[in-house]
């Protein structure tokens, strides 16, 4: 039964039932309204301000609309089921931390948002935890959450997991729209995906098949759904100007942890009071050097590209020594920096090497059902898996390596290229005198 409707600017009006309203009004789930969904991409594109909160509404309203769809095609799915995967819908992001994806995945300073421990502190012991008990939810929604592979693991229903946290799945469908939607890049799906969603065997797979025959048009919208996720990654996610004001962050944060910052301290914290605790940190005596990074980010005062490589120059086997090597490692990454600065006559903080680990592309292991059975998007025949296997690696070639330094001062550009290339012994791919 409907207890509010909310009208989301993506998707239109969302309505939900009282459980999901009780969820959606603890203190935890409204932290997320502090919390931007895309980290420092509003430096690049000034309408990213959208939140988690919003992000974790909208995932919910999909939740919501995949299992409507797989009614509308004859699956019987129980209103409890229903309201089991729309409140871990609605719960799946409460245990990020600000910036929290740049900590985690790009600097891995760390866990993911997703491990036991922040798991347990929000939806356990949390007021969260308190309502999901109460609800008579919280053992399920724990379960949900934490699968990495239900099907292996021998969950009942992998489709329940599978609409939250699968490869095409609520998440998913909420945050390629909602990016695209904030950033002002023109990209959409057509709505007639949730229609090519079915059942089988448990799982929640993607129906490439109606009466025996192969549709193409499932194909293709799948095919769209990739091409958008590669775009947003491209355009938004991976921006150079992003990943500098959130490796100065990150820095800051590497700083702060020096000084016995322990990650259960930023659980409570948004965006806004995250940068004003580092700025003060640590309290007896502030870092001037932490502090000037999160200002220089307040003000849009970026470190600039001054040493890049690329996968797609390099090759992946170079790449794959890299990482081992700047990513695996924060002392050598520490080493290099020292070496860089002091090359460059330059003060702690002042260079910053940004070395991520390698990203996959998930979306593309998508269970399909054809006319053959169940496989995965990227098993199916050659002739239709030639554009799936461009854009993975197309997609594998956005990694870059990158040296930062501080901008506006004559000729350190090129001194610092010239530096990076006698220590890494690789040609640098930025020119910025060519275009």
């Amino acid at each position: 039964m409907t207890a509010v409707v909310i009208r989301d600017p993506v998707h239109g009006d969302i309505a939900l039932t009282d459980a999901e309203k009780r969820v959606l009004d603890t203190r935890d789930m409204q932290r997320l309204r502090g919390i931007k969904q895309t980290g420092t991409a509003y430096l690049v594109y000034p309408g990213c301000v959208h939140t988690r909160f919003d992000h974790s509404l909208g995932t919910c309203g999909v939740a919501k609309r995949i299992i409507d769809g797989l009614r509308r095609v004859g699956y019987n799915i129980h209103r409890d089921d229903e309201e089991l995967v729309s409140v871990a819908a609605l719960v799946h992001d409460t245990t990020h931390i600000p910036f929290g994806h740049t900590f985690e995945d790009e600097r891995r300073i760390f866990p993911r948002h997703d491990s036991g421990r922040r798991i347990k502190a929000f939806l356990v012991d949390g007021e969260i935890g308190t309502v999901l008990k109460s609800l008579g939810l919280d053992q399920e929604v724990l379960r949900i959450l934490s699968s990495r592979d239900p099907v292996s693991e021998g969950y009942p229903a992998p489709w329940k997991v599978q609409i939250v946290s699968g490869c095409v799945d609520a998440d998913l469908l909420d945050y390629l729209r909602r990016d695209s939607y904030f950033s002002g890049l023109a990209q959409n799906y057509d709505d007639r995906i949730f229609s090519y969603f079915a059942l089988e065997d448990g799982q929640l797979v993607v129906s490439m098949s109606k009466h025996g025959m192969d549709r193409p048009d499932a194909r293709s919208e799948v095919l769209h759904l990739l091409r958008m996720r590669y775009f947003l990654t491209e355009r938004i996610y991976t921006h150079h100007a992003k990943i500098s004001s959130g490796a100065m962050i990150s820095r800051a944060v590497e700083l702060a942890c020096r000084y016995g910052l322990e990650e259960d301290r930023l659980y409570p914290l948004t965006d806004a009071t995250f940068l004003e605790f580092l700025k003060r940190f640590p309290p007896e005596a502030p870092d001037p050097v932490l502090g000037h990074l999160v200002t220089s980010v307040e003000e849009r005062k970026l470190l600039k590209r001054a040493y890049v490589l690329s996968s797609a120059r390099i090759g992946r086997s170079k790449r794959d020594s890299l990482i081992a090597r700047y990513s695996s490692s924060v002392v050598e990454r520490d080493e290099l920096e020292t070496e860089v600065a002091s090359a460059l006559d330059l003060e702690p903080g002042e260079v910053i090497v940004h070395c991520p680990p390698a990203s996959f592309f998930k979306e593309i292991q998508v269970p399909v059902r054809t006319g053959e059975g169940i496989s995965r998007l990227t098993a199916l025949a050659p002739d239709h898996s030639k554009d799936v296997e461009a854009l993975a690696n197309q997609y594998e070639d956005l990694w870059k390596f990158y040296v930062f330094i501080p901008a506006g001062r004559t000729g350190l550009t090129e001194r610092a290229g010239e530096a990076c290339q006698a220590l890494i012994g690789e040609p640098n791919e930025y020119c910025p005198g060519l275009r």
